[in-house]
Formats: structure tokens, sequence, C-alpha cells
């Protein structure tokens, strides 16, 4: 049942997320309107709409008799002025351009109902820059689902200083009745919680690797068979194309950070990032960036077709895992510290968002805060002379942040 005064959804951008969005949506009742630039775009969408909502009826997770009711609330444009013309709430989903996004804005304030929600499912853009391309910023904030959206429970809904409480209030009310969880992030911070802090396991597992002290498949396999994760962080950056990812996103961070230093106010982070962003250059330059070309950390015979990869289960075993997770507990206690979310709203959004069997700070507490700290100070004590070093210092509220 739709919440009360939204009736009308404009979905912009009609891609992987867009289309996902756009049928959960529609799947609950909403009337959508998708918009993209081009009618083969489209057309190609619905196909993927079509074939979810099939999928679905034969898992028994729909009736049957509801896909073609699902359709017909989809409605799709090219004109996107006219498809944004009087919708009551807008979900922004095109690529991660930030001078793309400030246009669509500024077309969704121009023709949408005065007061509809304006969010966009960036995975880590300032909503702040967002927010200032439209004449009511108060009507702005994030609004992150995950992928698929069909499937994926978690949507991120981030506030940044212009976000208004009934925007905030509608973008939560909405969120609940899609049939998801909605986790408040409540500072317009890069990467939000669940990217931010699975990038320091990431960056983490990179490091370790460049260092020679475990190889890919003994950090993959520790997380599949010891962590429960569906896969590790080097099948993940293979997977997903996150090397190519983090390395276009390099391209516009040091001037969004001058402009938004709030967007990422954590030096030592920063730090730390460039240090593995130099991991994944000297990869990308060598053409080993995962699926899309073949190679990556691990080797797939059909380039650009993705193949479980065959890591043994005994590869892991001598891998200290509290070693790969602890500089990510350590950044979980920073975000507690300065509000960015609670320590039950970080484990939500790891178990949801990422589907880790258990929060990062419930494993945190299963092994304690001194461990932790035990952690992180060797590894000062073995890389301290590393100018990313400095983040491996433990946090201040990091007892605080484990014991609650």
């Amino acid at each position: 049942m739709p919440v009360e005064g939204i009736e009308s959804v404009a979905v912009v951008g009609a891609g992987v997320m867009g289309h996902g969005i756009a049928q959960v949506f529609a799947m609950r009742g909403y009337r959508v309107r998708l918009i993209d630039i081009s009618e083969e775009i489209l057309r190609r969408a619905l196909e993927r709409i079509r074939w979810s909502l099939e999928k679905l009826a034969s898992r028994g997770r729909i009736p049957r008799a509801s896909i073609e009711e699902s359709l017909s609330r989809i409605t799709t444009y090219v004109d996107a002025a006219e498809g944004l013309r009087g919708a009551d709430f807008v979900v922004e989903a095109v690529p991660e351009d930030i001078e793309v996004k400030r246009q669509v804005f500024r077309e969704a304030s121009r023709h949408a109902s005065p007061n509809a929600p304006i969010v966009s499912n960036t995975s880590g853009l300032p909503i702040t820059a967002l927010a200032e391309a439209v004449d009511r910023p108060e009507r702005v904030a994030g609004m992150h689902w995950f992928n698929p959206p069909q499937l994926m429970d978690l949507i991120e809904v981030v506030t940044c200083k212009y976000t208004g409480s009934r925007t905030l209030e509608l973008v939560e009310a909405v969120a609940r009745d899609l049939g998801k969880t909605p986790v408040l992030v409540r500072r317009d911070i890069r990467g939000f919680i669940a990217n931010r802090v699975y990038r320091a396991i990431r960056y983490e597992s990179l490091l370790m690797f460049r260092r020679g002290e475990y190889r890919p498949e003994e950090i993959d396999s520790a997380f599949r068979y010891r962590l429960g994760a569906a896969m590790g962080p080097f099948e993940l950056l293979d997977f997903t194309g996150g090397i190519e990812i983090e390395l276009s996103e390099d391209r516009f961070f040091g001037e969004l950070r001058s402009r938004y230093p709030e967007w990422e106010p954590h030096d030592e982070y920063v730090m730390y990032r460039s240090a593995a962003i130099e991991v994944m250059r000297e990869r990308a330059e060598a053409g080993l960036i995962g699926v899309k070309t073949g190679r990556g950390f691990y080797e797939y015979p059909e380039p650009g077709r993705w193949a479980k990869v065959s890591i043994p289960r005994e590869a892991g075993e001598r891998v200290d895992l509290l070693s790969v997770l602890s500089p990510a507990i350590n950044l979980a206690a920073w975000l507690v510290r300065n509000r960015v979310a609670t320590p039950e709203e970080i484990d939500t959004a790891m178990k949801l968002g990422l589907r880790f069997p258990k929060g990062l700070l419930e494993i945190a507490r299963e092994h304690g805060a001194d461990a932790v700290k035990r952690s992180l100070e060797e590894k000062l004590r073995r890389w301290g002379g590393e100018p990313y070093s400095a983040f491996y210092r433990p946090d201040p509220g990091l007892n605080e942040a484990v014991a609650t």
C-alpha cells in the first residue's frame, strides 16, 4: 500500500540499479515513471523487469498473476520533463558522475511536485552537492539501495546539512513500505556505512597482499569458509569490477574533498586509501581488473563472464582473520564516535547490505576490544614507517563501540 501522498514515483535511470528500483516500487502498488535517454535502453529495462518477475514467480515469491499487474504500473519516458512532471517522489539512479546527477536534480526540482522528496541512489558522492542544485534543498536526501534491489533488504537513508525532517521521515516510511530495512546515515560522508567499512577490509587485504603477508586465495578462503561470507575481498573485486570503480572515483576525489571537506574528514583513512589505490592502479595498468578482461586476482576462461573460483578450504587456515578485520573495526569505532551511525546500525548494514553472517562489531565483541587493539598495535609496530600506518592507531572510542 503506497505511503499516503505518494502515488507516482519517477525513477531516473533504467540501468542495473534503476530498473530494479522501478520494479520494487511497482510491485508494492506505486505508479512508476521510468526515465532514460533512449527507447532501446527502456525496452531492455522492461525485459529485465519481466525476467525478474517471472523468476520470482517461479520460486513462489510472488503470485504469477501479479507479473502483468506490476508491469502495467510502469510507464517509460525519454522526455525527462514529461516523466518528472507532477511526480510525488523522485529517485535518481544515473551513473556516478556528479555533474550528470546535478543536472537530473535540477530537472526534478523544476518539474516534480513542489513537495516531492528528491533522492539519490549514489553509493558515495556528496548528497550536499546534489542538494545545492535544487531550489528547495530540504527535499533532498540519499536513498542508497544495494544490488540487486529486488532481493537486498538494506536501504541506507542519508541526511545532509540541508535535509528536512519531513523528507527524512518520508524516505524512511517509503523504504519500510517497500519491505526494506532503512538504516539512517546521520552525516553525509563518503561511502556511507556499509561500503565505507567494507572498503577498509578491501584496502587492508590489498596491503597485506602487497606486503607479502597473505595470497589472495588465502584471505578469500578464510572469508568463505571461516567467516561465512559469500565471497572474499579479492573475489569481490574481480566480480564487481571494483578496481575500475575505485580508480574512476579517484579522478574526482580530490576536487570533491576540497569543496566538501565534511564529505571526507578522516585524514588517516585518506592516506590508507591512497596506499591501496596504488596497488589497484598497478593491477589496472597490467590489465588485471577481473572478470571483464578474464584476468584479475584469478583467471576467468571467458572474459566478461563470471565463473565461481575454486578456492581450497585449507588455504585460509593460517590467516589471522582479526588482523584482516581490525582496521575496519577501528573505522566502525570512528563512525560511532563521530555520530555517523550506532553500533547496531553498522552491524545491520554489514549483515543486510554485504551479507555478512555477523556484524563487524559483533565479531569484535567476541574477540574483545583488547584483542582488536593488540592487532592494531602489532600493525603499528610492523608498518609504522608507512604513511598509511596512522590509520592503525586504535580509535579513542574503540572500547565503547565494541562494548555497546
